[in-house]
């Protein structure tokens, strides 16, 4: 499986989501420019964290602007496993990829430790390896990852099992219903603010987010088995 890792301007989390990949999955990946105009190469997206043109006007409203975004656009339009953690979420949240926004964190201050995150839901393709209700240990990093969306929104997200994680001991930044993490109606586009790809290795006090790359690149597998 080939793996796009998008680079924005003030993307610094790019090599952190490259090693993951490489170095721990043991799948190819290769970074991509904010002005590429093909992703038709790759098989999976990831847009990682940072700050993405200086977080001006609001986190990720310039980055969706940018020429790739249409490409990541028709890659979740074909189907294709699309991943945003913490800038990248908020970029994908800009873009009309998944619904709701961010708002400053709850204490109006950045956040930067381990949480503990519940799996909430362990049927779709970021988290099939995990189980029901599992308990996860994952770092956030933001100053921005207050989730809000409205009444309505948030029914639909319940009624089609689009919350993934919620955090579970406490609510570090206040997000609505403590969600750290949803996918769009059709599944294949993940956005959370805690950085897995900071937690694939116990070196980094946690390996935990290494599933969800597994489970990423077992769904891939799954779906391009070749019958006679």
């Amino acid at each position: 499986m080939k793996f796009a890792v998008i680079v924005f301007p003030g993307s610094n989390c790019d090599i952190d989501m490259y090693h993951a990949v490489k170095d721990e999955l043991g799948e190819e990946v290769e970074y991509v420019w904010h002005d590429e105009a093909d992703l038709e190469q790759f098989d999976g997206i990831l847009l990682p964290g940072g700050f993405s043109y200086g977080d001006y006007l609001r986190s990720g409203s310039i980055a969706r602007f940018s020429n790739v975004m249409n490409e990541v656009v028709k890659a979740a339009e074909a189907g294709k496993p699309v991943l945003g953690v913490c800038n990248g979420f908020q970029i994908l949240l800009e873009s009309g990829l998944l619904p709701g926004a961010m708002l400053r964190n709850q204490g109006l201050k950045f956040i930067c430790r381990p949480v503990e995150l519940e799996v909430v839901n362990n049927e779709t393709m970021f988290t099939k390896a995990y189980q029901p209700n599992e308990r996860i240990t994952v770092p956030v990093a933001h100053g921005e990852g207050n989730y809000f969306c409205d009444e309505e929104t948030l029914k639909q997200l319940e009624k089609n099992n689009q919350i993934v994680f919620r955090y579970a001991n406490d609510n570090p930044n206040g997000s609505l219903l403590s969600i750290a993490g949803i996918t769009n109606e059709k599944g294949n586009v993940l956005g959370m603010m805690p950085h897995p790809e900071r937690a694939v290795d116990k070196l980094l006090g946690s390996a935990d987010g290494l599933k969800l790359f597994q489970s990423i690149v077992k769904h891939w597998r799954d779906s391009h088995v070749v019958t006679a």
